[in-house]
């Protein structure tokens, strides 16, 4: 009798074993994604053995229900134990498996920040129809973004940053209905904005730093409602900056500086919601518009390095708050005027003007 319980012990146990296990299709998939990559210090992957890759493999996460892989979370500069252990990030060399797309429940991808990572994105990825995070910043990873990667329509974020990605932008991308978050920050990304960046209606931050973008601002990302924090800077921008732009309810953050961008600054970007803007380093010109008041609040402006012309506005005494004021290498001219932000701003906010003067430049 003690030897039959046994044996249905062993049997139930098996049982109840291959149903929370992950499927031998979704393992077969992790093994040949390792089996892509190389990290020899830490010992990552050290702990993806046994037939059960749903539990206590490092950085794969399964679903309660389906027991199907869901989530890799390996990030190389992290908290981790494994981390502190070693007083080192990770350093890792390889490319991304296209097998990596047998996961076809896969929800979460990141494999961030191990600088040795290259080879592309793999093509198939747009397959995978419940992925909500992709995130591969801080690696090595060359080539295009998928031209369909507009499919992953459940798709919140998307973090290619500091890689070496090249191409356009697809204009599949903006098809990408649920996306939150976009980094595409230092890269090689060349061409225009598509035309339609508007239809990211959910998006609440847009950060686009570091490339080759060329062409003109689309007006339609005016209609983005959510965007908060929108980093355009270090590209080859040109045109004017789109009036609906001074328009967006909760724009807080607008980087536009080293980029080609003409005409003059909208009024409405001085009354708007904006906290934090930085358009220098452009060919802007014409006079600051005259629209500060008491409710303006700004941690910084920074308009040096453009062609403006006129007096300092003197309604910026009038603002609440002004941080950092950065009017040099302009063609401004006239008193600086007295009073809040200007008694506790340096000459090097002034400098390089045409006929500026006043505290803190030497008197009128």
């Amino acid at each position: 009798m003690h030897r039959f319980c046994n044996i249905f012990l062993a049997l139930l146990f098996a049982v109840i074993s291959a149903v929370t296990s992950c499927p031998p299709s979704d393992r077969a998939a992790l093994l040949a994604f390792k089996a892509a990559l190389h990290e020899p210090h830490l010992g990552i992957f050290d702990s993806w053995k046994g037939t059960d890759c749903c539990h206590n493999w490092h950085g794969v996460s399964c679903d309660a229900e389906s027991h199907r892989v869901a989530d890799i979370n390996l990030r190389g500069e992290s908290q981790d134990p494994i981390f502190q252990r070693a007083h080192t990030t990770g350093f890792m060399t390889g490319f991304i498996s296209p097998r990596i797309c047998k996961l076809a429940r896969l929800s979460g991808l990141t494999i961030a920040d191990w600088k040795g990572i290259t080879g592309e994105i793999p093509k198939c990825i747009t397959t995978l129809s419940f992925l909500r995070i992709l995130d591969l910043v801080g690696n090595k990873i060359s080539g295009e973004i998928p031209a369909d990667i507009g499919k992953l329509q459940r798709l919140t974020v998307l973090n290619i940053a500091d890689n070496q990605i090249s191409g356009r932008i697809p204009a599949s991308l903006t098809r990408l209905s649920s996306l939150m978050h976009l980094d595409l920050r230092n890269n090689k990304i060349s061409g225009p904005l598509p035309r339609k960046f508007g239809q990211l209606r959910m998006l609440s931050r847009a950060l686009l730093s570091g490339n080759q973008i060329s062409g003109p601002i689309p007006e339609s990302i005016s209609q983005i409602y959510r965007l908060a924090d929108l980093d355009l800077s270090t590209n080859n921008l040109s045109g004017v900056i789109p009036l609906s732009l001074g328009k967006m309810a909760v724009l807080t953050t607008l980087n536009l500086d080293c980029n080609k961008i003409s005409g003059t600054i909208p009024t409405t970007l001085l009354t708007s919601s904006v906290t934090y803007l930085n358009l220098s380093q452009n060919v802007l010109e014409g006079k600051i518009p005259d629209a500060f008041g008491s409710r303006s609040y700004f941690t910084v402006i920074d308009l040096a390095y453009n062609k403006l012309s006129g007096p300092i506005p003197k309604t910026l005494t009038t603002a609440t708050y002004i941080g950092h004021l950065d009017l040099s290498y302009n063609h401004l001219c006239g008193r600086i005027p007295t009073g809040p932000p200007f008694d506790h701003l340096e000459a090097s906010s002034f400098t390089h003007n045409d006929c500026l003067c006043g505290k803190p430049l030497k008197a009128c």
